[in-house]
């Protein structure tokens, strides 16, 4: 596959701008477009791992999670990498849940495409996993732009978790946001 230089103004004019936004595996030889946003620190802030430095490093994260992960995909535009989301399942008596996470190149923010992607993860989720009745996402309290995204794309807020989790060597209140299979896709 030829790659080609990728920038905003590749979008659309008018119409459906983000009808080429669409879903797929991850794969090594996307390793380039995911140094993009993978060794951004505005990307990572509210991540749970650091910015990547080298490479070497990206790849093995690649080959050792997201390969054998059961739902990553890539957030392209294009068929370009600009981000990834993912569905992780729970299991026991939590099977009936799963995590969204989601990440995209910071040059992307505010144009509706990480809304456009959770809407897609949305759309076949419960089918592709029948067993799952509700999809959550937790979201730092000062992550306005991620809790934005759940709320359009139908996420319910339900509430601030106070001092929730460690989020680089600091505890966070976070944000539970949920999307049941019940509900109507927007």
């Amino acid at each position: 596959m030829e790659q080609t230089s990728f920038t905003p103004d590749l979008l659309k004019e008018g119409g459906d701008e983000f009808s080429d936004i669409t879903l797929r595996p991850l794969d090594l030889s996307d390793i380039d477009d995911f140094m993009v946003w993978a060794t951004d620190a505005k990307v990572t802030r509210f991540c749970s791992w650091e910015p990547y430095s080298n490479k070497e490093d990206a790849l093995n994260y690649i080959k050792k999670s997201v390969l054998p992960h059961p739902w990553f995909k890539a957030v392209c535009l294009n068929n370009r990498p600009i981000g990834a989301v993912s569905v992780t399942k729970n299991s026991g008596n939590d099977i009936c849940r799963g995590e969204l996470g989601y990440v995209l190149a910071s040059q992307y923010w505010g144009k509706g495409i990480a809304t456009k992607a959770v809407k897609l993860v949305a759309k076949t989720i419960f089918t592709e996993w029948p067993h799952l009745e509700r999809l959550e996402a937790l979201v730092d309290v000062q992550n306005a732009g991620s809790q934005r995204v759940l709320e359009k794309a139908g996420f319910e807020r339900e509430g601030v978790l106070r001092k929730y989790l460690i989020l680089k060597g600091k505890s966070r209140d976070m944000v539970m946001f949920s999307l049941l299979s019940t509900d109507p896709q927007i």
